[in-house]
């Protein structure tokens, strides 16, 4: 029986990609050896891990323009501690809009001066600020195009002349924007490409070696790129699912092809928070996030009769991160568009319900 699975992160694979990867774990292209025995500097590791990093550049139209791939061990917490290591020198600006950006202003605060550009926290992170002030003298700035716990999600990329950091570890790979906009962008596996386990950076090469200090060398993109992404062992199961996941995503016909999907999930799903009494939404309507829609019930005593009915759905991961309360539906892109009319469905019927 089909299970509509809206977890947040990990988060749903297509099914195809799903078996292809246990396959890859049974056998590896036909050697009799499992993915997960072979030497990851054997001829069949090092093609996955190439045609993963020169896919991720394909898709997001970044090929030739100077910038790097890499799938790191780790998620993409790590990358708050990395990225200000490697670019902060001086001062950098950070837009507040969540508990992941509020934790790489933390780490970044190690390195360097940070200043706010703007903070949504005044309401609890369901909004995104607008019309904040980038100085220009700034290392870097950092955002979080899409805010997982909160719904929210930037729909319009900062002008400047700053390089732009960006943590995309929810909406990478969903929506099409200039990508040549940003001087690094990373994103943990988890949440809209693979398994938990690696994290993908692009990084723009003539930005790197700008601070003075000396950079560990698990922490330097530099050293990172060198090697080619192998400077020490990869989680080669994570990477080769990222690949599968991008090959998949090619042959849907690439960014612009699942936008369109994905714009028609989220429409769906909003649409009946907007319609429906027994709901209101959390995020502001103008940051509405296309990847993770959060809402609650006006009436608290109607969770129980709303959640019994999810149940016998077989709708799965659907309640909200603590902080916000209520339900968060994740729509990425290997949510099929049935799974979200079923959910519609469901919160349609409450109404004869209560």
């Amino acid at each position: 029986m089909k299970k509509h699975n809206f977890s947040a992160g990990p988060s749903i694979l297509s099914q195809e990609v799903i078996e292809k990867a246990a396959d890859g774990v049974i056998q590896i292209n036909n050697s009799s050896l499992s993915l997960l025995e072979i030497s990851h500097r054997s001829k069949d590791f090092v093609e996955i891990m190439e045609k993963a990093r020169s896919l991720s550049l394909k898709l997001l139209n970044l090929e030739n323009k100077g910038y790097k791939a890499l799938f790191l061990q780790g998620g993409a917490s790590m990358q708050f501690l990395m990225t200000a290591y490697n670019f902060l020198e001086n001062k950098a600006g950070y837009l507040n809009t969540g508990t992941w950006s509020t934790k790489a202003i933390k780490e970044a605060k190690l390195f360097g001066e940070v200043i706010e550009l703007g903070s949504s926290s005044d309401q609890n992170f369901n909004y995104i600020p607008k019309n904040y002030k980038i100085d220009k003298s700034l290392d870097y700035i950092h955002i979080t195009t899409n805010n997982t716990i909160y719904g929210t999600q930037i729909k319009k990329i900062p002008k400047t002349i700053v390089p732009i950091i960006s943590d995309m570890s929810s909406d990478i790979f969903s929506r099409n924007i200039d990508f040549s906009k940003f001087a690094l962008i990373y994103a943990g596996a988890q949440k809209n490409m693979g398994p938990a386990g690696t994290t993908l950076v692009v990084v723009k090469e003539n930005l790197l070696e700008r601070v003075k200090r000396k950079i560990p060398s698990m922490l330097n993109y530099k050293l990172h790129i060198e090697k080619d992404s192998m400077f020490n062992t990869p989680p080669v199961f994570s990477v080769y699912t990222c690949m599968l996941n991008l090959e998949w995503l090619e042959k849907k016909g690439g960014i612009k092809s699942i936008e369109k999907e994905n714009e028609s999930k989220a429409k769906i799903i909003y649409d009946e928070i907007d319609s429906n009494e027994l709901f209101k939404g959390f995020a502001a309507a103008e940051d509405r996030s296309i990847m993770n829609a959060t809402f609650n019930l006006k009436n608290i005593d109607h969770k129980e009769i709303f959640d019994e009915m999810c149940l016998n759905a077989n709708i799965s991961g659907l309640n909200g991160h603590r902080s916000v309360g209520g339900y968060r539906a994740s729509i990425y892109n290997a949510m099929d568009i049935s799974s979200v009319k079923i959910l519609v469905e469901v919160m349609n019927e409450l109404k004869n319900k209560v």
